[in-house]
């Protein structure tokens, strides 16, 4: 054997003990690899469990602590309450919620908001989710739900009887 091929086999040999070395060490890094990835993800999800669940507790703290002033208490006296019939053949329910003075539950389709009376320059009453970001205002004439997130009318020209009466009374005073 010449000193080339001496040389090239002790390469090799080199090589192949380098590639067992690696192929002993590959299936402890691989199986580490896993677990690791998996602790990675439970540990991320369970810090979003616990971010999620303080955002709830948070969110209902927020309502409990919504306190209802005089101001709005007064406010909520002036709220047409029951079904309204509005535009489209379409509806919306505004009941008081038992137990919570000042707070309205207002059903449109299949969607309930608690709402509460926010004070107006105008005069108009009107009740905010603000979680939601919906809005019920009623006038004299007419009621109208408002996502006011986007500030687009959901539902217009709804109209209580009490709003009815209204607008014939004042029909009956332009006569």
């Amino acid at each position: 054997m010449n000193a080339t091929t001496a040389f090239a086999t002790a390469v090799l040999l080199s090589f192949a003990g380098t590639a067992a070395i690696a192929q002993e060490a590959a299936p402890k890094t691989a199986a580490a690899k896993p677990a690791k990835v998996a602790a990675a993800k439970t540990a991320a999800a369970s810090s979003r469990d616990e971010l999620r669940s303080q955002a709830k507790g948070m969110a209902l703290a927020q309502e409990t602590a919504e306190a209802v002033s005089a101001n709005q208490l007064a406010i909520a006296q002036r709220v047409h309450t029951g079904k309204a019939d509005c535009e489209f053949s379409q509806s919306v329910s505004v009941d008081p919620m038992p137990n919570q003075p000042g707070h309205f539950k207002v059903g449109y389709k299949s969607a309930s908001y608690t709402m509460v009376p926010e004070e107006t320059t105008t005069g108009a009453v009107r009740l905010q989710d603000k979680r939601a970001g919906v809005m019920w205002l009623q006038i004299a004439n007419k009621s109208m739900l408002m996502n006011s997130k986007i500030g687009q009318r959901m539902v217009d020209s709804c109209v209580h009887a009490e709003q009815r009466s209204n607008v014939a009374t004042a029909q009956g005073l332009l006569r």
